[in-house]
């Protein structure tokens, strides 16, 4: 089996508070939300474990996969973070513009368990291929306790305030809930809760099949093609007899779990330059701050998020041209910007390697942010790239 191996990349390392408001201790890089109590600080122990480990095909690894642990994909500048890798997805555009998803799906593996054989290849029809970098995890249980309600009221895709910007929330049946829920997570804001990102990374990403994913996943391979490979036709994530706990729930209770990157010391500059990226406009889509939901859980109760995005949809003219779900192929979920300071491969392909080369792929909905950023003196430039890079 082919291994693959990828080069950490080189955090930049900043200090601060998490929160604004109710501040709680400094959190450790990759480490537990501060806060959590003995019992969670356990469930999150366990899921990195489990988030660290690497399958074998006698574990279920595939017969198709993109990689072969959690980790190998989010291992920057901690475990819960990203990787030089990417995902690839592709289709079919017509001549009129229309999308024709390949074998009804997009996520082409790379690697397969089996043979030349087993491997899946993209077919020759395919003239829309795309690649996609790993999202960044920390503080994900954060954004999981935003209430749908809070995404909702920040929607206007009708422009009706008239200033070019059509934000929309994305609407899924949640696969764990089987309820409606707004999503919040993947490039697309496709998924709606961790232990459905948990699930469907597990069964697309590793090959692994469980309770929410019951099916292998080998994009045109026949369920014949798939058994000949290796593909099992019973569910491979089992319960563990110690705990009750499936592997998705251990990923699930990781991601919960864990903590916000730390922010950077503000200074005269970084104060000056947070105040210019609401004037240009950034914060109109890269919403400062929301607040969790209350709970009896005091870690996730009414907490401030400054998360810098407001979940929704937009079409900033950086989409990949794939749809899912209800997410049209040129529209990308808002990119929070916590952390930001900490990666260096930006956009949902990693093609733009700074802060300052992202913003200037903005078009579209952000067309006039964009031209204001152009329009602003070096000097105040300076000062809002400081402030991103202490975020």
């Amino acid at each position: 089996m082919k291994r693959i191996v990828y080069l950490p990349l080189l955090p930049t390392l900043a200090v601060g508070l998490l929160f604004s408001q109710n501040p709680m201790p400094r959190p450790v890089l990759g480490g537990v939300l501060p806060g959590a109590t003995a019992a969670e600080r356990t469930l999150f122990d366990q899921g990195k474990e489990d988030f660290n480990d690497v399958e074998k095909a006698e574990d279920g690894l595939g017969p198709a996969f993109n990689g072969d642990s959690c980790a190998q994909c989010h291992v920057s500048p901690a475990i819960g973070g990203v990787a030089n890798t990417a995902v690839i997805r592709a289709g079919q555009t017509t001549a009129d513009g229309r999308f024709v998803a390949l074998h009804g799906d997009t996520l082409f593996s790379q690697f397969s368990t089996g043979d030349r054989a087993c491997q899946v290849n993209l077919p020759a029809e395919a003239n829309t291929v795309v690649r996609r970098i790993p999202t960044p995890l920390f503080g994900a249980g954060l954004i999981e306790a935003i209430p749908d309600e809070a995404i909702i009221a920040r929607e206007d895709p009708d422009d009706r305030d008239r200033d070019g910007i059509r934000g929309r929330a994305h609407r899924v049946v949640d696969v764990a809930s089987r309820l409606p829920r707004v999503g919040r997570f993947g490039w697309k804001a496709q998924v709606a809760t961790l232990l459905t990102f948990a699930g469907d990374a597990y069964r697309n990403e590793m090959g692994i099949t469980n309770d929410l994913f019951k099916d292998e996943y080998a994009l045109g391979f026949t369920p014949a093609q798939i058994a000949a490979c290796g593909g099992s036709s019973t569910i491979e994530d089992k319960r563990s007899l110690q705990n009750g706990l499936r592997g998705i729930d251990n990923f699930e209770n990781f991601m919960r779990l864990l903590a916000p990157l730390p922010p950077g010391r503000p200074t005269e500059e970084t104060d000056r330059g947070r105040e210019i990226f609401t004037a240009v406009g950034c914060a109109k889509c890269h919403t400062p701050q929301m607040f969790t939901k209350e709970s009896t859980n005091l870690v996730f109760n009414r907490r401030p998020v400054p998360l810098f995005s407001d979940l929704l949809l937009h079409d900033v003219g950086t989409g990949d041209g794939i749809p899912q779900g209800e997410a049209r192929g040129s529209e990308m979920r808002t990119a929070p910007l916590w952390g930001l300071s900490y990666r260096r491969m930006l956009l949902h392909d990693g093609s733009a390697t700074s802060p300052d080369a992202a913003i200037r792929r903005h078009g579209r909905e952000a067309d006039g942010a964009r031209r204001n950023y152009d329009r602003l003196p070096p000097e105040q430039r300076r000062a809002l790239l400081a402030f991103l890079n202490t975020i």
